[in-house]
């Protein structure tokens, strides 16, 4: 549904769209048609106030006009109440948007009648059956129909209070600070989709009153715990990222302090008056990459930084894509930057390109030769360079000298920089440069390029550009065309912000505000795109999405949830800082957003064959089993238990102490949600005294023996398919021994970073529940794919793709916890025809299962991931 479509069913149910607030009355008179179209709509049970904007569109009211008339509405006895009149008014706006076909009618009349007999209560259900009925061609799957629109869903404030306390619990909430994402998280838990919004509130209030107190007595205490909390550096390092911060990271610190929008000064009045017209006084944000690489995790904190505080003040962030260097450019890197963005949640407002300006740039260049604020240099960089200062690496700078084309007359720059734009020079025989400020101590302000000669045929404009603008010249003018309200950058362009001001005020066009905040690295990683290439070429990876790297694509394949970095970010802060930090902390806080998020399977990495004698040879028992005991809706899954099974080989060993709990000779060890413990009685071994088999009995005789110790488990069942076996287990280790990694970077590799396990064993319940996360993740991207669909401002100009389902789903979406082994997601490389809609739970010749390991279940210093 579009955002005009959303605020018209808004209004019709007698809400503004944005304030939640009664619509303001029109004090225009409506026209004979239109009045007699309203006294027809409140014969129904609309208000005036509905009525009236039921009438303002003429399609939707001739099919309000038409249910009306089959429907005999406006004679009803009992007249309908003014609710189900308003849900009738709201499924008539959603049928005129679409155009009629032979069925049209039908389809209306299917949906009105579960309006008129109570199936469907809210404007949430209505969407859903017309979209249903849309998608759909007559006759209707009833059942399916009532489904996929809740009808008869039921859920009292008693279970929904009881469901809150749960997720309150398994998410360590520890205040009121927590109150709306506890909300929202309640509203994305599978089976609420149609509860009240109401009661849900009421119910999520309630529980923290009773684990809180009341609100405002917490407010009073948040003062005094924050001065505790401050007093213990390590503790405050130690906060679970799960546990919502006191204030939001937009509010406090570096983006609490930024300028409000038109605050930031200007040379005339009249820029800032004509910016805040344009932008209404919203925050207008832009994330501007090069499309010359993949990007890494410390892009994953300008993303947020950029899209989250524009969205934390209801305004607008930008993707512009900086593509001035055709010459290290591919559209490859435009397609992963974009996806990689819709991966972790935004959509941007506008997708731009700083080629979109090149013409503006131009002639903005043009204007800068003419007011003698530019010059056409034709010094070889190394004369630039010793003009500059520059006398080598490692050796002071020099006194600084003027270009000896520096005072040129303005009409021979002008002349020579239309030669450059001719092709009349080749690259390095001709620069345009900026003259700005020789004598101040800023390097960016002497003489920087700002356009050079390139041959080379951009992705966009192909062969029509000769010249191209550099960095320093194009990104503050495009901040300004675009009429950003704060640009925010890294701290590396501090020095930067100077000349960003100058030319901006050299040309007299709208100044943005830059402010700079501290990146983001991770220690025992490396971010250079150059030495990244390196490693690649060097066939030392896999390529840059190696799960061992820190590029985005790599953690995406490796199965880390986007929402795990988004948290890991904000968790950090936002700061003028770097934040240099440790891997243990970023796998920490992946843990934690997984620990009650997926599923929980059985699995043997390394698998050891136990044979329980006192079974028969046939025996199997099948068991019912939750897929998470502290998350329900997760739902179960049923294993068998026979007389042979495999567990991990790690958990026996010969050699029995005070201190070993689980299985020796002639000791007894509980299987996780079995019937039954089991005693070893006795063991094979090969020629080398490997341990190849264990013969045990199962304790069903007699009182129950208590184990101290429970062990993963899964049965040999050929018949249910069990158990799965896993073709290759992938467990990534650091890629370097050094935390900094040396400049011979290649010198420092882990020999051991990659550890391939083959014969992993999964219980059955894999392949069905893969099928089901995969379904589940289809229907969001769906929803995110019509969301991106209908916004329209970010429709660009050359067809760049709105967030498709391909781009949102992978077989990385299949995650789960090994029981007592680790996390793990499907690699790419996995052929599992499970995946795929329709298609058997079963494993299928031509199979070939691939995991990755995500995260281990702990910290473990020696083997990071």
């Amino acid at each position: 549904m579009s955002t005009c479509d959303r605020d018209k069913v808004a209004r019709l149910c007698n809400l503004d769209s944005t304030s939640g607030m009664p619509p303001k009355a029109s004090t225009s008179a409506p026209s004979p048609e239109t009045a007699e179209q309203i006294s027809l709509f409140k014969s129904i049970g609309l208000s005036q106030a509905k009525a009236a904007e039921a009438a303002k569109s003429p399609k939707s009211a001739n099919v309000l006009k038409s249910i009306i008339s089959t429907f005999g509405l406006a004679t009803r006895d009992p007249p309908l109440e003014e609710k189900q009149a308003g849900l009738v008014a709201a499924a008539a706006v959603l049928f005129g948007k679409s155009p009629a076909t032979d069925d049209t009618q039908v389809k209306q009349g299917y949906v009105v009648t579960a309006i008129l007999d109570a199936r469907l209560k809210t404007t949430d259900q209505v969407t859903a059956a017309v979209k249903f009925v849309e998608s759909q061609t007559w006759p209707f799957d009833n059942k399916e129909f009532e489904e996929e629109c809740g009808v008869g869903f039921s859920v009292t404030p008693e279970e929904l209070y009881s469901q809150v306390l749960e997720k309150i619990s398994a998410a360590a909430v520890v205040g009121w600070s927590a109150l709306g994402a506890t909300i929202n998280l309640m509203k994305a838990t599978p089976g609420l989709r149609w509860a009240s919004p109401l009661d849900l509130k009421n119910a999520v209030d309630k529980a923290f009153q009773e684990k809180f107190g009341p609100k405002l007595e917490a407010a009073a205490k948040a003062p005094a715990k924050r001065a505790a909390a401050t007093t213990s550096k390590s503790k405050a390092e130690a906060t679970p990222a799960s546990v919502a911060p006191r204030r939001s990271v937009f509010e406090e610190g570096f983006l609490g302090n930024l300028h409000k929008p038109g605050g930031n000064p200007q040379i005339h009045p009249h820029l800032r008056e004509a910016h805040l017209n344009a932008t209404k006084g919203e925050v207008w944000t832009r994330f501007p990459p090069e499309p010359n690489g993949y990007l890494h995790i410390g892009h994953s904190k300008a993303i947020f930084v950029n899209f989250g505080y524009a969205a934390h003040h209801q305004g607008k962030c930008y993707l512009r894509f900086d593509d001035t260097n055709p010459e290290a450019e591919d559209i490859r890197y435009v397609e992963s930057i974009l996806e990689i963005i819709r991966w972790l949640g935004y959509e941007p407002w506008k997708i731009t390109y700083s080629s979109d300006y090149f013409d503006q740039l131009f002639d903005l260049a043009v204007e800068l030769i003419r007011r003698d604020k530019a010059y056409v240099c034709h010094c070889t960089q190394e004369q630039i360079r010793a003009d500059r200062g520059f006398l080598g690496e490692g050796v002071k700078p020099g006194p600084r000298s003027a270009c000896v084309h520096r005072n040129r007359p303005v009409s021979e720059s002008l002349e020579e920089f239309q030669k450059m734009k001719d092709g009349h020079y080749r690259p390095k025989e001709a620069n345009l440069r900026m003259k700005q400020d020789l004598d101040d101590g800023n390097p960016q302000m002497w003489d920087l390029t700002a356009y050079r000669v390139l041959n080379a045929s951009h992705h966009r404009t192909g062969s029509k550009w000769k010249i191209y603008p550099t960095y320093d010249y194009t990104h503050c003018l495009v901040d300004s065309f675009e009429n950003i309200s704060h640009s925010l950058c890294t701290t590396e362009f501090i020095a930067s912000r100077q000349s960003y001001d100058w030319l901006c005020d050299a040309v007299e066009v709208y100044k943005p505000r830059q402010s700079e905040y501290g990146r983001l690295s991770l220690e025992g990683t490396m971010m250079s795109k150059r030495k990244i290439l390196a490693l690649v070429n060097g066939n030392h990876v896999l390529g840059w999405d190696d799960p061992r790297l820190y590029t985005l694509i790599a953690l995406r394949r490796r199965g880390v949830p986007p929402g795990a970095i988004v948290s890991f970010v904000s968790t950090l802060g936002v700061s003028t800082s770097p934040s240099n930090t440790e891997t243990a902390r970023f796998e920490q806080t992946v843990r934690q957003h997984l620990e009650n998020s997926v599923p929980r399977l059985l699995m043997v990495l390394k698998p050891l064959k136990v044979t329980i004698e006192n079974l028969a040879e046939d025996y199997v028992t099948m068991i019912e089993k939750p897929v998470h005991p502290k998350v329900p809706e997760l739902g179960t899954t049923t294993i068998p238990f026979t007389r042979t099974i495999y567990i991990e080989q790690d958990d026996f060993r010969l050699e029995d102490s005070k201190d070993y709990f689980r299985l020796a000779p002639g000791k007894t060890v509980g299987l996780f949600q079995a019937p039954y413990p089991i005693t070893c009685t006795s063991h094979v071994t090969d020629a080398v005294g490997k341990v190849t088999e264990l013969f045990c009995r199962v304790e069903n005789e007699g009182p129950p023996k208590k184990p101290k110790a429970f062990i993963q488990w899964v049965a040999h069942h050929p018949a249910s398919g069990s158990p799965i076996t896993v073709d290759e287990t992938r467990i990534f280790h650091r890629l370097f021994k050094s935390n900094i990694p040396p400049a011979d970077f290649v010198s420092d590799l882990n020999p051991n970073s990659l550890e391939v396990v083959k014969g992993a064993m999964i219980e059955i319940g894999l392949l069905s529940l893969a099928q089901r996360l995969m379904r589940d993740v289809r229907e969001e991207s769906r929803k995110r794919t019509e969301g991106a669909s209908t916004a329209g401002e970010s429709n660009p100009t050359d067809g760049t793709p709105h967030a498709t389902m391909e781009q949102l789903v992978g077989p990385e979406c299949v995650r789960f916890q090994g029981l007592r082994v680790a996390y793990f997601a499907l690699d790419k490389d996995a052929r599992v025809a499970a995946l795929e809609k329709g298609a058997e739970t079963t494993r299928q010749q031509g199979d070939y299962i691939v995991l990755n390991r995500i995260v281990s279940l702990k910290e473990d210093s020696g083997k990071a991931m």
